[in-house]
């Protein structure tokens, strides 16, 4: 079975596994509408803008940790024999709160004041809008685990 975790070790793939992410957000944010989607987007403007290359830089910072915190249950899916976008689908609540455990942690350690008040402003709605991400998400992990 694969496993993001050791995928990522090699710093060739983990670029390309960085880049996927970055792609990924930007999909989920382009996609968003209505009132809470302008708050989404103008967030990813704000950070995004704080420095070139933030994102992907933020991405690669964090990767070790999400990586580690989906493969439980990507080696979950896998056992099962479950399709990925389903099996992630269904467990959507719990991956987002695992992935989003690390991003307040984070938050909470930063004296980065601009982007942990971003954050804190976009916080509330975060577990609803990682979880509509699971199809992609899903596809992104079979992808580089596989």
């Amino acid at each position: 079975m694969g496993s993001l975790v050791e995928v990522i070790k090699d710093d060739a793939k983990r670029r390309v596994v960085v880049d996927d992410c970055v792609a990924l957000i930007e999909a989920e944010v382009h996609d968003k509408s209505g009132l809470s989607g302008a708050g989404i987007k103008l967030g990813y403007k704000t950070v995004s803008g704080l420095k070139p290359g933030m994102i992907p830089m933020a991405m690669n910072h964090l990767l070790d940790d999400f990586a580690a915190k989906v493969d439980p249950f990507w080696q979950d899916c896998q056992k099962q024999g479950k399709d990925a976008r389903t099996f992630f689908t269904s467990k959507k609540v719990e991956i987002a709160n695992a992935l989003l455990g690390i991003t307040d942690d984070r938050a909470r350690r930063s004296s980065h004041k601009v982007l942990v008040g971003t954050y804190h402003k976009l916080r509330p709605m975060a577990v609803e809008h990682v979880g509509a991400a699971m199809p992609r998400f899903a596809d992104l992990v079979k992808k580089h685990a596989s």
